[in-house]
């Protein structure tokens, strides 16, 4: 079988092969040659075994993938595939296949390896699967309905909405499509960018695959075969972004231990108490001692919290849950679609490359199950899709606010969601994970700032061109910025000292604009830190500023200063806060920011010299790395976040930037944060971060005659992997 590899100047694989499992083996291939520190961290993280490499540090994160079981459900998930839908699974392993036979090589060209004294694994046929679990496992930010919860203990269930925001651990997006009648070329214009905590290397791969069945260019998820979110197959294209969609419930459990030692686990249900499953697992930590954790799951989930770190959502009213005997304990289990119905979705992966219009590409995604999105499409005949896929369970609506008592009927599930909501696109079509199509399946959503703004500029011009579509990407009015304004308008200047006159001045003349040269920008930020710090220090907030007990990687979403700075806007304009403390607050923090402005030697700080970007890598940075300067902030459409009260830094941003053209697919582009290749020391492993900082994008090339082919690779099997991994961990 002949695998062909051509790269374009930009170091992006074009993988040519004769058939499509034969083109997921060079695809795998591919992804451990490119990628093969990444990859292997992501099986890693998908097992629970990062601590054996990189230490205690990461100790959190295994107990809680092994708690949720990410890989059993990630097996369970492959064997119904095997049984349900062969085809995919046969594609799948020739994946698999493909990563296994390039480890080796591309563990040696990637220097992490040595440096975390880790040898190259074996990857099974459910390993992408796993992956896939792990990336997307807290995507829809289950660990809100503990915030939730805890805000409505403490304060009341009146401030829940207070804080309802798209908060620390929210993934959101942008895109939009403008349809043929408002193009330049008379087809349709497909543009966006996925938000997501930004790693190094990057979580989203550019790639194009070919073969006599289809040829797709489009951003590919690194250890998963296939183009999930975003795709271009010359006839259609489609995007995502994240619908904030709830499918994933949290149960309060009431668990008793029998049988000799408490080796049995009970737990209380509905109809009474039944067997829980329960096995110990060790977690082997480099450079310390080995972990234990109890993995227990009830008939609702995996039990994710126990003992102390579940105490607060003990519900003490409750009859069932009071008096406790000495050999019961509280739990919260979580509950989400893959695990209850062996279902990933996977088989919707190469439909999308197969699809030829709107029509098969809308028949595809009827299959696709986590995460929940809202999807636009368009293809070359002119029709077009805006409508949400992915599996929703339906439930009683508490299920959807807060952690419920696991032995009460009304809170089963009852089915999945159907028909999953639509809209004919009429105009212009924008996803900004804002309230819309959506607004059905979730409880928070993103403010409406950057769906409104992309609205605005769009409707600025009557003809667009794919080339246009960068000044949306770049644009940096921040329209949240209003309520700590108006705030400060109120304030007269007599109120202030003559450094916090000017400065006040100053601030509302800005332009509202988050550019990295801005001092105006800096300035602002300062304020609204020093704004958010004092918010979280105010009586009525104080019973929230000492989390509950959790589990440590649930704590982002527990920490009362990053939740006040994210919802610093309702904060600002609630009147469960006295006008006179906000004004306050804002008047305080002026004060504060002036007199140290004042005080402070130099040029005047502008917002790209705090506003940097900070990525994760699994092993430790150095310190002296150079990451750019950004402009954009959480609420702009060039959406690079930071945490109000807690850093300027940006963690999360445009993962992927792209704009897809129907009328002629090489006039598309797209750009990534960092390069195409994963390897240290590689020309393309960092190339196209000036230009993605900078918002600007690379051709999408599609001539073969353009592209470099590199040197054969060895053959290639010409039949998938029969052999059965199945029972091996």
């Amino acid at each position: 079988m002949a695998v062909k590899v051509y790269r374009d100047a930009w170091g992006v694989p074009h993988l040519r092969a004769d058939g499509a499992n034969e083109l997921a083996y060079a695809q795998g291939r591919n992804a451990a040659a490119d990628r093969a520190w990444q990859i292997e961290v992501e099986r890693h993280r998908s097992q629970g075994t990062t601590a054996s490499f990189l230490g205690a540090e990461a100790v959190s994160w295994d107990r809680f993938a092994r708690r949720v079981r990410l890989d059993d459900t990630a097996r369970r998930c492959m064997d119904a595939l095997e049984h349900e839908d062969p085809g995919t699974a046969a594609w799948v392993r020739s994946y698999v296949d493909g990563v296994n036979d390039g480890l080796a090589e591309g563990a040696r060209r990637a220097p992490e390896f040595a440096a975390a004294e880790l040898a190259p694994g074996r990857w099974r046929p459910w390993t992408p699967l796993g992956v896939w679990l792990s990336a997307h496992i807290l995507f829809a930010g289950f660990p809100a309905k503990l915030w939730r919860d805890a805000v409505a203990r403490r304060l009341g269930p009146g401030w829940v909405g207070v804080f309802a925001t798209d908060g620390p651990g929210a993934s959101g997006s942008n895109g939009w499509l403008v349809p043929a009648d408002r193009t330049a070329t008379g087809s349709a214009v497909l543009a966006g960018d996925p938000h997501r905590f930004i790693e190094a290397p990057g979580v989203y791969q550019q790639i194009r695959l070919a073969c006599p069945e289809f040829d797709v260019v489009g951003l590919a998820v690194p250890g998963v075969p296939g183009i999930a979110h975003f795709g271009h197959t010359g006839h259609v294209a489609w995007a995502i972004t994240n619908a904030m969609a709830d499918y994933q419930d949290l149960y309060r459990e009431r668990l008793r231990r029998t049988g000799p030692g408490g080796e049995r686990v009970e737990a209380l249900g509905p109809d009474g108490w039944r067997p829980a499953e329960r096995r110990v697992e060790t977690i082997e930590v480099a450079g310390g001692e080995p972990v234990t954790v109890e993995v227990i799951e009830t008939e609702r989930g995996p039990v994710i919290a126990d003992g102390d770190e579940a105490a607060h959502w003990a519900d003490p009213d409750s009859p069932a849950q009071a008096p406790y005997a000495p050999d019961v304990f509280g739990a919260v289990a979580l509950r989400h679609p893959p695990r209850v119905s062996a279902d990933l979705g996977f088989g919707v992966l190469p439909a999308l490359l197969r699809a030829r219009d709107v029509t098969d590409l809308d028949r595809a995604l009827d299959g696709w199950v986590e995460p929940v999105n809202v999807v636009l499409a368009a293809d070359t005949s002119g029709r077009t899709l805006h409508r949400t896929a992915g599996s929703v369970p339906v439930r009683h609506p508490d299920n959807r606010v807060r952690v419920v008592p696991a032995w009460e009927p009304r809170h089963a599930w009852r089915g999945r969601h159907g028909p999953m909501p639509r809209e004919r696109v009429g105009g212009v079509a924008v996803m900004a994970n804002q309230r819309g199509i959506a607004e059905p399946l979730g409880v928070e959503f993103a403010p409406p700032h950057r769906a409104g703004r992309i609205r605005e500029l769009l409707a600025e011009r009557t003809v667009w061109s794919a080339r246009d579509m960068a000044a949306v990407h770049r644009d940096t009015l921040l329209a949240s910025a209003a309520p700590l304004l108006d705030l400060l308008a109120r304030t007269g200047p007599g109120e202030l000292g003559p450094a916090a006159r000017r400065l006040r001045q100053r601030l509302l003349d800005w332009d509202r604009r988050m550019d990295a040269g801005s001092a105006a920008a800096s300035s602002f930020a300062a304020v609204r830190t020093a704004t958010v710090r004092r918010l979280a220090e105010h009586p009525l907030l104080r019973p929230l500023a000492d989390p509950p007990p959790a589990p440590e990687v649930f704590r982002p979403w527990l920490a009362l200063v990053p939740r006040v700075g994210y919802a610093l806007e309702h904060l600002l304009t609630t009147d469960r806060l006295p006008l006179a403390d906000r004004t306050g607050a804002v008047r305080a923090a002026v004060e504060e920011v002036a007199a140290r402005e004042a005080a402070a030697q130099g040029p005047p700080v502008r917002w790209g010299d705090t506003h940097r970007l900070a990525p994760w890598q699994a092993l430790p940075a150095d310190p002296g790395e150079p990451w750019p300067a950004l402009a954009g902030d959480h609420d702009c459409v060039l959406a690079t976040s930071s945490v109000p009260g807690v850093t300027d830094l940006s963690a999360r941003a445009s993962a992927a930037r792209y704009v897809w053209d129907l009328a002629r697919r090489e006039d598309s582009a797209w750009v990534v944060p960092l390069g195409a290749s994963g390897v240290p020391g590689d020309p393309h492993h960092r190339d196209q971060l000036p230009l993605w900082a900078r918002c600007e994008l690379v051709p999408v090339v599609t001539d073969w005659d353009r592209l470099t082919e590199e040197p054969a690779a060895p053959p290639v099997p010409s039949v998938p992997s029969a052999v059965s991994d199945r029972g091996e961990k």
